[in-house]
């Protein structure tokens, strides 16, 4: 009985973070559309359409986590779980830090905002530090046994 339900609220919330990741992307790109027409600035356009999508990918890799590891498989063992989901979505919160960082580092860089540049080295420092956190999780915790 708590099996099944683990497994329909993990199938529930996958889908639910899926329809969340698509709705994002469509509002990213009715955004874009309607940001260009106000004020035509192709590259804010681009820079917000980035941003936006960058989100929507880490809620899909979310949803597709909680879908494969809890929703399909009777895996009781969370040490074991953690060891093999934490990788991606942690490499895909990372790719979102460092390039959110970047843009924000160019966009400072073009409007003369030097003083700004704190917050996206800030941005990609917590990266690092999130990867680094990631590496010593996976040295520390126990390998999976070989069967």
């Amino acid at each position: 009985m708590l099996l099944t339900m683990q497994k329909l609220f993990a199938r529930a919330f996958a889908y639910l973070f899926y329809i969340f990741s698509g709705v994002i992307v469509i509002s990213s790109i009715y955004s874009a559309i309607i940001s260009y027409h106000t004020h035509p600035e192709f590259i804010d356009a681009i820079i917000k359409l980035i941003n936006s999508n960058i989100i929507a990918l880490a809620v899909f890799e979310l949803a597709m986590v909680i879908h494969k590891e809890y929703g399909n498989e009777d895996q009781h063992d969370v040490i074991m779980l953690l060891r093999r989901t934490l990788p991606r979505f942690i490499g895909t919160v990372c790719v979102a830090l460092a390039l959110e960082g970047l843009i924000m580092v160019i966009k400072y860089s073009q409007m003369d905002m030097a003083g700004n540049l704190i917050y996206p080295v800030g941005i990609i420092a917590s990266a690092g530090v999130l990867l680094l956190s990631l590496s010593f999780f996976l040295k520390y915790v126990p390998k999976p046994k070989e069967e």
